[in-house]
């Protein structure tokens, strides 16, 4: 079983969750969700954006089968452009490989954690576990208790 410091932090916050191997591929929402045979509205994806104004990174963590919408986040950040970055530059900002993004590896960094309100609806939510491979199955109020997002309707159907 993988034991990372996401997981050490978990554990040491008493918080309920479930850590789950996946293929260490880089998996998208949808795929994971197939992989876990798990609904893809229940799989919840971190996506980094940038304000163009003050480079303040943001993570938008929303369900799989959604996607971002970056008119209703520009305006709750008070933002009037915002851009996601490129592969490369999310590897840069993050320390994360894409695919391994996770809100639990991204606390005290700086980064605005913004949660889909939709979250809210379920007890359970699976996120990345901070690198390839490793799900987490957490207990949606533990995850706002330790990540501390703001928590708005910031997603719309994907297209």
């Amino acid at each position: 079983m993988i034991k990372n410091n996401i997981i050490r932090l978990l554990e040491s916050r008493n918080a309920r969750f479930k850590s789950i191997e996946l293929p260490v591929a880089k998996l998208s929402a949808i795929e994971t969700a197939s992989f876990l045979k798990v609904p893809v509205e229940n799989v919840f994806k971190s996506i980094v954006i940038q304000s163009e104004k003050n480079g303040k990174p943001i993570l938008a963590i929303v369900p799989g089968s959604k996607e971002v919408d970056m008119k209703k986040l520009a305006k709750l950040v008070e933002q009037k452009r915002l851009h996601i970055p490129s592969e490369r530059e999310v590897e840069q900002l993050t320390g994360l490989q894409v695919g391994g993004v996770s809100p639990l590896a991204l606390m005290n960094k700086g980064f605005t954690m913004i949660l889909d309100l939709s979250a809210r609806q379920y007890e359970d939510i699976h996120i990345s576990g901070g690198q390839r491979g490793l799900n987490l199955l957490i207990n949606v109020e533990d995850l706002i208790t330790l990540i501390s997002p703001v928590i708005a309707d910031i997603s719309h159907p994907a297209r």
